[in-house]
């Protein structure tokens, strides 16, 4: 006996699935059905109890844990979603243990080698690979005074750099969020793509970015954060080695430093410590108003409004409406509206996560640079 199935437009686009980009080769799982529902599988055939756990608990994939169903053969499946498009951690809780997903590649993120997927997004296409010229990314790595240790960063030049040996360019410096590393602004927020992609529209001036590890530590030096010594790294040995191996314009007003989340916080402190070398500062998410005061905070480097208006070429404020800390960062762009220092404000939908700090970097490249 023959039946006919009707099935409608949406119930067709839901149907429609396919590998995720962030799969390792060959695997099939997790799937991205068009809808942004997602499918994930495993075989695990001794297993008790398996789930799909997005990282910290909660993110762009929804609030789990997610339990997944097992078949007669030992493979585990679920379908969770909508989700939110974008990049987002997780990991597999087999009875109870935290594990990667062998079908993902992996990140670094909250402190961990993570499992990773990237939902396509129907309506953003600035971060994805595209038939223009490319830069490169390259691997830099030095020796740090501050740490006595070897460091890495990376090092991104843009179309032509190698073929145009006279040219200099200016420098991003542009940090990771907590639990993250060097690698995160290139492969969780596809940095390079958006500069390749705005640089061949005509949308931005060519230029080095700097990624580096916002950790550091001076030697027997126990801290709470491991981090302290950051910002020395960055003016005693980040920027002269790099000044030195690049050919780089060494200018502060060639110059920028931005970051996400704590290398927002970290780009606010450094930049504004050190307004002789940053005439740039972003910070997407990573702001806050906390015990804010104009006349005292970042050790009063706002007090002299018409000072640092006239030495600062920008200073960019975004945040996603949806993060926790979108509160403290409109409070402080507000408060520096209302005392008369010129600020850039972002606000857009989305939480905080690698998105929205996509969408930050996009809306910030065009603005550097753009008076040399």
């Amino acid at each position: 006996m023959w039946r006919i199935l009707l099935v409608t437009a949406a119930g067709l686009a839901a149907l429609a699935q396919s590998p995720a980009a962030s799969n390792v080769r060959g695997a099939q799982y997790p799937q991205v059905h068009t809808d942004r529902r997602v499918t994930f599988q495993v075989k695990l055939p001794t297993a008790q109890k398996v789930q799909v756990m997005p990282g910290g608990g909660s993110n762009g994939l929804g609030k789990g844990p997610f339990d997944m169903t097992r078949n007669a053969d030992g493979v585990w499946t679920t379908t969770i979603g909508p989700v939110q498009p974008g990049f987002h951690y997780y990991w597999l809780l087999i009875d109870g243990a935290a594990v990667n997903d062998p079908n993902s590649e992996t990140y670094f993120g909250w402190a961990r080698q993570s499992s990773g997927i990237d939902v396509p997004d129907a309506a953003l296409d600035f971060y994805e690979p595209k038939d223009v010229p490319h830069g490169d990314v390259r691997m830099h790595w030095y020796r740090s005074r501050v740490t006595g240790l070897m460091r890495r960063a990376f090092v991104y030049t843009p179309p032509g750099y190698d073929a145009n040996p006279r040219t200099r360019y200016p420098v991003l410096y542009l940090q990771h969020g907590s639990g993250e590393s060097e690698r995160g602004w290139t492969a969780q927020g596809r940095a390079n793509f958006i500069l390749d992609n705005l640089l061949a529209a005509g949308m931005a001036k060519p230029m080095i970015i700097v990624m580096e590890n916002g950790y550091g530590t001076r030697p027997g030096e126990t801290t709470q954060r491991g981090n302290e010594a950051f910002p020395d790294v960055v003016i005693q040995d980040l920027i002269p080695e790099i000044d030195k191996a690049y050919r780089t314009k060494t200018g502060r007003e060639s110059r920028a430093i931005a970051g996400l989340s704590m290398g927002g916080g970290q780009a606010m402190q450094i930049g504004l410590a050190n307004l002789d070398r940053f005439a740039y500062i972003g910070t997407f998410s990573g702001a806050g108003a906390r015990n804010f005061d104009i006349a005292t905070s970042y050790n009063g480097v706002f007090k002299d409004t018409a000072a640092f208006n006239k030495k600062v070429k920008l200073l960019w404020i975004g945040c996603g409406r949806e993060d926790s800390l979108f509160a403290g960062s409109s409070t402080l762009h507000q408060a520096l509206d209302q005392a008369g220092v010129r600020n850039t404000w972002y606000e857009g939908p989305g939480l905080h996560d690698w998105q929205v700090w996509r969408i930050h970097l996009h809306e910030f490249i065009p603005k550097l640079f753009q008076e040399n």
